[in-house]
């Protein structure tokens, strides 16, 4: 899907543990501005949404089941639709603007999500309107989400 990158993470491991490099400024030209953690208990979804300014960089850390679907009227893959799962590999995906997502957590325990997106929430100082279009009773969803 144009403007879609999905990578699992490279981890770092020894006896601790392990490290994983969620963004890198020599790999990609995604640039946040801001960041947060959610915790998703089994079996529930978020969303689905999109944004119109604003480009999210979601690291998953757990299994997730990510929605996906272009809704660009100008893109060259405009209504397309895609489901990818992601494993116990923390996985990056920056989705672009108008790009309609939704994730839910099919992992058995609580999983956990970080968003590193390009845009303030709610702008600075959180005086302006929220950047999003909400499509969870949209009956021309591609997907039917079930939780």
């Amino acid at each position: 899907m144009e403007g879609v990158e999905v990578k699992e993470l490279a981890l770092f491991k020894d006896q601790r543990g392990w490290l994983a490099e969620i963004i890198r400024d020599d790999e990609t030209e995604f640039r946040p501005v801001m960041s947060y953690l959610s915790m998703t208990n089994h079996g529930i979804t978020r969303g689905p949404h999109e944004h119109r300014e604003q480009t999210d960089c979601f690291c998953f850390i757990g299994s997730f089941r990510l929605y996906l679907w272009d809704n660009r009227d100008t893109s060259p893959t405009y209504k397309e639709h895609k489901i990818i799962d992601t494993s116990d590999i923390p996985t990056i995906a920056i989705v672009p603007p108008g790009i309609v997502h939704a994730y839910k957590n099919i992992g058995s325990n609580h999983g956990l999500v970080i968003n590193l997106p390009d845009r303030l929430f709610r702008g600075r100082g959180k005086t302006e309107a929220v950047d999003e279009i909400r499509h969870e009773d949209d009956p021309e969803s591609p997907f039917k989400i079930e939780d």
